[in-house]
């Protein structure tokens, strides 16, 4: 915690950076939101930094480190990274105090959205399709995030993008820094408990290969709700998320990967993770789990009174061994010979639930058996119905002709594939255009002329990329 009083909301900073509200607080100091007044009102984001040291010598080596890390965080120029504004020293209740100033993104953080409900396999595909490049560009950079976690990451409100924010860990790593430098013990930690790998908890090292341990451990929490601990199994140091979560074969022997305990067995690369990505196919559109599971009990029920669900039997002429249940956005995997009464007739598997289960609040109920090709009905229980969710619009204000030219520049980079090309598009729009100061495009009339410049340059580099390869 900051020894500092917190700004109040109304106060300015320097005569310039006028407090709108405090956004949070933690080890280092506190964040604010604020209106840069020099910027025609501009939002902006304050991040205080103040480590628990005392002396006039330590607080001037903090300095000198911290101003040295905000130039590493200055250099970063990416559409999904809030721009680093400024470096600033000032004084708080007499004291001195340093800030960083950036962009502010309005949006929610995915530990937000994980509220409201799970995630499922193709959002969590498509959520690394889209950070991964950011991961790219940040490494290529000589930039460790350290610290990649739900909060960390943001859904931008005006594109749905996912926005790497809060470099935290260059925070830490001044401090860690101040004191070896000092002899002066300062307590951090490089990463969050739960999604750091070993090295960062244990040594304070961090790979590139650390930040996609974490992304891995992120993917885990969103897709179940659940936290890092649930899974992990601190005596052995494995990772049992299998038992939870069931996901595509692809996808589960790349979080496997990501969550090797060496650095050494893990993917070298966020562009070595998008290749291997596009094996997944036709991920699960379905949420899996419900982050806020009610206790719900079936017992002895009145089957007659059951509605009917499907599922598919991995040998609908042998003997059922295992039921994974998909119901409404919790899936139970549950040994069938301890639920059910079996009995085939004519083909039909009639089936009479024996036991209680407890497996959350559902409004829908279907269960599935793996790899069977033969569908066969069954009855369960009555369950209580959750409220509907919000539908995501699906109109937009494009012409057919703009979407057929997004569609088309799409299928011929995956038939490349090149994993980063957006990213490179982006680039190379962003010089050309510096005066949009990298705001992502929207649909609305006015953004039109740089929609269609951005689709020029893309099929340039195409065009490009494609003669290359023929060559």
């Amino acid at each position: 915690m900051s020894n500092s009083s917190p700004l109040t909301v109304g106060s300015k900073l320097e005569n310039r950076y006028e407090i709108v509200r405090e956004l949070g607080q933690g080890g280092f100091g506190r964040t604010y939101l604020a209106i840069d007044i020099n910027r025609y009102q501009e939002p902006c984001v304050l991040k205080e930094f103040a480590p628990q040291i005392q002396g006039a010598k330590e607080l001037q080596k903090a300095e000198e480190l911290f101003e040295r890390e905000a130039s590493v965080l200055y250099k970063l120029q990416h559409s999904q990274i809030p721009n680093f504004r400024e470096f600033l020293r000032s004084q708080l209740n007499s004291k001195p105090a340093l800030f960083l100033v950036q962009d502010y993104i309005e949006g929610e953080t995915y530990a937000q959205l994980l509220k409201q409900r799970c995630f499922s396999e193709a959002e969590v595909v498509q959520l690394l399709q889209q950070i991964l490049p950011v991961l790219e560009y940040i490494h290529s950079q000589g930039v460790v995030h350290r610290d990649i976690s739900p909060e960390n990451l943001m859904q931008r409100s005006v594109d749905k993008m996912p926005v790497l924010i809060d470099f935290g860990g260059v925070k830490k790593a001044a401090t860690t820094a101040v004191s070896k430098a000092t002899g002066q013990p300062v307590v951090t930690l490089l990463g969050k408990e739960g999604y750091a790998p070993p090295e960062q908890i244990r040594q304070g090292k961090a790979f590139p290969s650390s930040d996609l341990y974490a992304l891995a451990v992120t993917v885990l929490v969103l897709l179940s709700g659940k936290q890092p601990k649930e899974f992990y199994d601190n005596s052995k140091a494995v990772w049992h998320w299998q038992q939870y979560i069931s996901v595509s074969p692809e996808l589960g022997k790349i979080l496997d990967k990501c969550l090797a305990y060496k650095p050494s067995d893990r993917y070298h690369s966020a562009r070595e993770v998008l290749q291997v990505l596009l094996t997944v196919s036709n991920p699960n559109p379905q949420p899996i789990a419900n982050p806020n599971p009610q206790p719900v009990t079936a017992g002895n029920l009145n089957i007659s009174q059951m509605p009917t669900l499907n599922f598919v039997g991995r040998n609908w002429k042998t003997n059922v061994t295992q039921v994974i249940a998909n119901v409404g956005r919790t899936i139970v995997k549950l040994p069938a010979k301890k639920l059910f009464g079996v009995k085939f007739i004519a083909n039909t598997l009639k089936i009479g639930v024996v036991v209680a289960v407890g497996v959350g609040a559902w409004n829908l109920a279907q269960a599935e058996l793996l790899k069977l090709p033969k569908k066969i009905s069954f009855p369960l229980p009555n369950l209580p119905s959750l409220p509907s969710l919000p539908k995501l619009p699906n109109s937009t204000t494009l012409t057919k002709a703009e979407l057929d030219r997004q569609a088309e520049i799409m299928r011929r980079s995956k038939a490349l594939g090149v994993t980063d090309f957006y990213t490179q598009v982006d680039r190379l729009f962003y010089s050309k255009y510096p005066e949009l100061k990298r705001r992502a495009l929207t649909e609305k009339p006015e953004d039109a002329k740089y929609r269609q410049r951005w689709y020029d340059i893309a099929e340039d580099l195409l065009d490009k990329l494609e003669k290359e390869k023929s060559i």
